[in-house]
Protein backbone atom coordinates (compact mmCIF):
# COMPACT_ATOMS: atom_id res chain seq x y z
CA UNK A 1 0.00 0.00 0.00
CA UNK A 2 1.34 3.79 -1.28
CA UNK A 3 0.85 6.35 0.77
CA UNK A 4 -2.56 7.82 0.02
CA UNK A 5 -4.36 10.93 0.31
CA UNK A 6 -8.41 10.77 0.47
CA UNK A 7 -11.11 13.79 0.68
CA UNK A 8 -13.95 13.06 2.60
CA UNK A 9 -14.76 16.78 2.47
CA UNK A 10 -14.09 19.51 -0.20
CA UNK A 11 -16.67 22.25 -0.03
CA UNK A 12 -16.55 25.56 2.31
CA UNK A 13 -18.41 27.59 4.27
CA UNK A 14 -21.50 25.20 5.18
CA UNK A 15 -22.33 21.89 3.68
CA UNK A 16 -24.27 21.36 0.54
CA UNK A 17 -26.81 19.46 -0.52
CA UNK A 18 -28.44 19.31 -4.35
CA UNK A 19 -28.56 17.35 -7.97
CA UNK A 20 -25.94 19.67 -8.78
CA UNK A 21 -23.41 18.87 -6.11
CA UNK A 22 -23.53 14.91 -6.80
CA UNK A 23 -20.35 15.07 -8.64
CA UNK A 24 -18.21 16.92 -6.31
CA UNK A 25 -20.09 16.25 -2.94
CA UNK A 26 -21.24 18.61 -0.40
CA UNK A 27 -19.22 17.74 2.72
CA UNK A 28 -16.95 20.59 4.46
CA UNK A 29 -13.31 20.20 4.66
CA UNK A 30 -11.61 17.01 5.81
CA UNK A 31 -8.61 15.24 4.15
CA UNK A 32 -7.24 12.35 5.15
CA UNK A 33 -3.25 11.38 4.71
CA UNK A 34 -3.07 7.53 5.40
CA UNK A 35 0.37 5.40 5.72
CA UNK A 36 1.22 1.75 6.04
CA UNK A 37 1.79 1.28 9.84
CA UNK A 38 0.91 4.48 11.11
CA UNK A 39 -2.00 6.16 12.26
CA UNK A 40 -3.92 8.55 10.16
CA UNK A 41 -3.32 11.70 10.07
CA UNK A 42 -6.13 14.00 8.86
CA UNK A 43 -6.78 17.67 7.85
CA UNK A 44 -9.64 19.64 9.61
CA UNK A 45 -12.52 18.39 11.05
CA UNK A 46 -15.15 19.10 8.97
CA UNK A 47 -18.47 17.42 8.07
CA UNK A 48 -16.59 14.78 5.74
CA UNK A 49 -15.16 13.38 8.98
CA UNK A 50 -18.28 11.55 9.44
CA UNK A 51 -17.96 9.98 6.31
CA UNK A 52 -14.63 9.06 6.77
CA UNK A 53 -15.58 6.97 10.09
CA UNK A 54 -17.98 5.55 8.15
CA UNK A 55 -16.45 4.16 4.95
CA UNK A 56 -13.43 2.92 6.50
CA UNK A 57 -12.24 -0.03 8.71
CA UNK A 58 -10.88 1.07 11.77
CA UNK A 59 -8.47 -0.85 14.39
CA UNK A 60 -9.83 -0.57 17.74
CA UNK A 61 -9.03 0.91 19.60
CA UNK A 62 -8.77 3.94 17.17
CA UNK A 63 -6.12 6.24 17.08
CA UNK A 64 -5.39 9.38 15.06
CA UNK A 65 -3.72 13.11 14.77
CA UNK A 66 -5.74 15.92 13.54
CA UNK A 67 -3.98 18.80 12.24
CA UNK A 68 -6.73 21.51 12.36
CA UNK A 69 -6.10 24.85 10.00
CA UNK A 70 -8.91 27.02 12.40
CA UNK A 71 -11.82 27.17 14.33
CA UNK A 72 -14.23 28.18 11.98
CA UNK A 73 -17.66 25.97 12.28
CA UNK A 74 -17.16 24.34 8.40
CA UNK A 75 -13.76 22.56 9.69
CA UNK A 76 -14.80 21.61 13.07
CA UNK A 77 -17.85 20.70 13.14
CA UNK A 78 -17.62 17.26 12.43
CA UNK A 79 -16.31 15.89 15.80
CA UNK A 80 -18.92 14.96 17.29
CA UNK A 81 -20.84 12.92 14.36
CA UNK A 82 -17.43 10.73 14.04
CA UNK A 83 -18.09 7.02 14.67
CA UNK A 84 -14.36 5.61 15.77
CA UNK A 85 -14.07 8.37 18.43
CA UNK A 86 -17.62 7.41 19.80
CA UNK A 87 -15.75 3.94 21.71
CA UNK A 88 -14.05 3.63 24.99
CA UNK A 89 -10.19 3.85 24.54
CA UNK A 90 -10.11 5.63 21.13
CA UNK A 91 -7.51 9.00 20.97
CA UNK A 92 -7.18 12.07 19.08
CA UNK A 93 -4.06 14.13 18.85
CA UNK A 94 -5.90 17.82 18.04
CA UNK A 95 -3.29 19.85 17.04
CA UNK A 96 -4.22 23.73 16.11
CA UNK A 97 -3.53 27.20 16.43
CA UNK A 98 -2.79 28.58 19.52
CA UNK A 99 -5.88 31.17 20.44
CA UNK A 100 -6.03 34.38 22.24
CA UNK A 101 -8.65 33.89 24.34
CA UNK A 102 -7.93 30.48 25.88
CA UNK A 103 -6.41 27.70 25.29
CA UNK A 104 -7.53 25.41 21.89
CA UNK A 105 -8.93 23.11 24.27
CA UNK A 106 -11.20 25.59 26.25
CA UNK A 107 -12.13 27.04 23.10
CA UNK A 108 -13.14 23.81 21.21
CA UNK A 109 -15.26 23.20 24.39
CA UNK A 110 -17.00 26.05 24.71
CA UNK A 111 -18.40 25.81 21.68
CA UNK A 112 -19.10 21.86 21.55
CA UNK A 113 -21.57 21.67 24.42
CA UNK A 114 -25.16 23.21 25.43
CA UNK A 115 -27.29 25.17 23.93
CA UNK A 116 -24.52 24.68 21.56
CA UNK A 117 -24.47 21.15 20.79
CA UNK A 118 -26.27 18.65 23.52
CA UNK A 119 -23.69 16.82 24.20
CA UNK A 120 -20.98 18.29 26.31
CA UNK A 121 -16.92 17.13 24.57
CA UNK A 122 -15.80 15.45 27.62
CA UNK A 123 -18.46 13.02 28.01
CA UNK A 124 -17.66 11.07 24.70
CA UNK A 125 -15.92 8.15 25.74
CA UNK A 126 -12.75 8.94 23.85
CA UNK A 127 -10.34 10.74 24.69
CA UNK A 128 -8.66 13.89 22.92
CA UNK A 129 -4.89 15.40 23.89
CA UNK A 130 -5.11 19.17 22.41
CA UNK A 131 -1.75 20.52 21.25
CA UNK A 132 -1.62 24.36 21.07
CA UNK A 133 0.60 25.25 17.70
CA UNK A 134 2.49 28.43 16.39
CA UNK A 135 4.58 28.39 13.33
CA UNK A 136 7.48 25.70 13.53
CA UNK A 137 8.33 22.46 12.50
CA UNK A 138 7.39 19.25 14.79
CA UNK A 139 7.03 15.41 14.37
CA UNK A 140 3.59 13.77 13.85
CA UNK A 141 4.05 9.59 14.13
CA UNK A 142 7.00 9.16 11.72
CA UNK A 143 5.89 12.24 9.43
CA UNK A 144 7.40 15.88 9.41
CA UNK A 145 4.84 18.21 9.36
CA UNK A 146 5.73 22.15 9.12
CA UNK A 147 2.53 24.77 10.28
CA UNK A 148 2.92 28.47 9.08
CA UNK A 149 0.15 31.28 9.62
CA UNK A 150 -1.96 31.56 6.02
CA UNK A 151 -3.27 35.14 5.77
CA UNK A 152 -7.44 34.42 6.45
CA UNK A 153 -10.02 35.78 9.28
CA UNK A 154 -8.89 35.06 12.82
CA UNK A 155 -5.75 32.42 13.23
CA UNK A 156 -5.26 29.88 10.51
CA UNK A 157 -2.27 27.66 10.04
CA UNK A 158 -1.41 26.13 6.52
CA UNK A 159 0.54 22.76 6.88
CA UNK A 160 2.98 20.62 5.19
CA UNK A 161 3.79 16.87 5.70
CA UNK A 162 6.42 15.05 4.54
CA UNK A 163 6.53 11.48 4.83
CA UNK A 164 9.57 8.93 3.28
CA UNK A 165 10.35 11.29 0.47
CA UNK A 166 6.92 12.90 -0.33
CA UNK A 167 5.42 16.10 0.18
CA UNK A 168 1.82 17.36 0.49
CA UNK A 169 1.11 21.43 1.50
CA UNK A 170 -2.87 21.74 3.12
CA UNK A 171 -3.35 25.39 2.70
CA UNK A 172 -7.51 25.56 3.26
CA UNK A 173 -8.45 29.14 3.67
CA UNK A 174 -6.42 31.57 2.23
CA UNK A 175 -6.87 35.22 1.39
CA UNK A 176 -6.03 36.51 -1.63
CA UNK A 177 -4.25 40.63 -1.58
CA UNK A 178 -6.62 41.66 -3.83
CA UNK A 179 -8.46 41.38 -7.19
CA UNK A 180 -5.86 40.11 -9.93
CA UNK A 181 -2.98 40.24 -7.13
CA UNK A 182 -0.32 37.72 -8.08
CA UNK A 183 1.83 38.32 -4.39
CA UNK A 184 1.97 35.85 -2.38
CA UNK A 185 3.04 35.55 1.16
CA UNK A 186 7.13 34.41 2.01
CA UNK A 187 6.07 31.73 4.25
CA UNK A 188 2.92 30.23 1.93
CA UNK A 189 5.29 29.55 -0.61
CA UNK A 190 7.92 28.36 1.60
CA UNK A 191 5.80 25.95 2.85
CA UNK A 192 4.27 25.02 -0.67
CA UNK A 193 7.45 24.77 -2.29
CA UNK A 194 8.26 21.96 -4.13
CA UNK A 195 5.03 19.86 -2.57
CA UNK A 196 3.76 16.54 -4.48
CA UNK A 197 0.12 17.64 -3.68
CA UNK A 198 -0.96 21.05 -3.03
CA UNK A 199 -4.26 21.59 -1.66
CA UNK A 200 -5.44 24.97 -1.87
CA UNK A 201 -8.62 26.70 -1.24
CA UNK A 202 -10.07 27.68 -4.96
CA UNK A 203 -13.52 29.30 -3.44
CA UNK A 204 -14.30 32.29 -5.65
CA UNK A 205 -14.63 32.76 -9.68
CA UNK A 206 -13.50 36.30 -10.08
CA UNK A 207 -16.85 38.43 -10.07
CA UNK A 208 -17.84 36.48 -6.70
CA UNK A 209 -14.14 37.52 -5.22
CA UNK A 210 -14.83 41.18 -6.19
CA UNK A 211 -18.04 40.92 -4.23
CA UNK A 212 -16.34 39.01 -0.93
CA UNK A 213 -13.10 40.46 -1.41
CA UNK A 214 -12.71 40.29 2.70
CA UNK A 215 -14.30 37.26 3.16
CA UNK A 216 -11.08 35.23 3.97
CA UNK A 217 -10.26 33.33 0.54
CA UNK A 218 -9.23 33.57 -2.98
CA UNK A 219 -9.82 33.34 -6.42
CA UNK A 220 -9.29 29.50 -8.45
CA UNK A 221 -6.58 31.75 -11.01
CA UNK A 222 -5.09 32.81 -7.22
CA UNK A 223 -4.60 29.01 -6.18
CA UNK A 224 -2.94 28.35 -9.86
CA UNK A 225 -0.46 31.18 -9.03
CA UNK A 226 0.38 29.70 -5.62
CA UNK A 227 1.14 26.30 -7.17
CA UNK A 228 3.05 28.16 -10.02
CA UNK A 229 5.38 30.09 -7.81
CA UNK A 230 5.80 27.43 -4.79
CA UNK A 231 6.55 25.28 -7.89
CA UNK A 232 3.76 22.20 -6.69
CA UNK A 233 3.78 19.29 -9.06
CA UNK A 234 -0.08 18.33 -8.22
CA UNK A 235 -2.79 21.47 -7.54
CA UNK A 236 -5.73 20.23 -6.18
CA UNK A 237 -9.07 22.42 -6.12
CA UNK A 238 -10.29 22.73 -2.58
CA UNK A 239 -12.51 24.33 -0.19
CA UNK A 240 -15.57 24.94 -3.36
CA UNK A 241 -18.26 27.56 -2.31
CA UNK A 242 -21.31 25.86 -1.62
CA UNK A 243 -22.84 27.70 -4.36
CA UNK A 244 -21.10 26.02 -7.17
CA UNK A 245 -22.48 23.55 -9.27
CA UNK A 246 -20.74 20.74 -10.69
CA UNK A 247 -20.80 21.97 -13.57
CA UNK A 248 -19.63 25.10 -12.37
CA UNK A 249 -16.67 23.18 -10.68
CA UNK A 250 -15.68 22.30 -14.43
CA UNK A 251 -15.55 25.21 -16.07
CA UNK A 252 -13.68 26.50 -12.98
CA UNK A 253 -11.41 23.52 -13.61
CA UNK A 254 -10.90 23.74 -17.48
CA UNK A 255 -10.02 27.50 -16.98
CA UNK A 256 -7.19 26.95 -14.36
CA UNK A 257 -5.72 24.31 -16.08
CA UNK A 258 -5.39 26.94 -18.92
CA UNK A 259 -3.71 29.44 -16.65
CA UNK A 260 -1.08 26.91 -15.44
CA UNK A 261 -0.22 26.05 -18.70
CA UNK A 262 0.65 29.25 -20.16
CA UNK A 263 3.63 29.29 -17.37
CA UNK A 264 4.41 26.00 -15.95
CA UNK A 265 3.81 21.87 -16.03
CA UNK A 266 1.47 22.35 -12.94
CA UNK A 267 -1.36 19.35 -13.46
CA UNK A 268 -4.44 20.66 -12.04
CA UNK A 269 -7.28 18.89 -10.69
CA UNK A 270 -10.04 19.91 -8.78
CA UNK A 271 -11.23 17.74 -5.40
CA UNK A 272 -14.28 16.03 -5.29
CA UNK A 273 -15.45 13.67 -2.27
CA UNK A 274 -13.83 9.88 -2.77
CA UNK A 275 -11.32 10.97 -4.43
CA UNK A 276 -7.94 9.05 -3.59
CA UNK A 277 -4.40 10.37 -4.63
CA UNK A 278 -1.66 7.42 -4.23
CA UNK A 279 1.72 8.65 -3.40
CA UNK A 280 5.04 6.87 -4.20
CA UNK A 281 8.77 8.03 -4.69
CA UNK A 282 8.24 7.19 -8.47
CA UNK A 283 5.16 9.19 -9.28
CA UNK A 284 6.31 12.26 -7.26
CA UNK A 285 9.47 11.91 -9.56
CA UNK A 286 7.67 11.79 -13.04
Amino acid sequence: MSTEVTFFGVRGSTPCSSDAHQRYGGNTSCVVLERPGREPLVFDLGTGLRFFGLHRPHPEPFRASALVSHLHWDHVQGIPFFAPLLTEGAHLDLYGPAQPDGSLEQVIKSFLTPPYFPVELDSLPCSISFHDISPGSFDVDGAAVTAAMVPHVGPTLGFRVEIDGLSVAYVSDHQQPGPGSRWVAPEVLELCAGVDVLIHDAQFDDLEFEMRSDWGHCTVDYAVEVAVQSGARTLALFHHDPSHSDAHIDELLDGARNRAAESSSVEVIAAHEGLTIALDRETADS
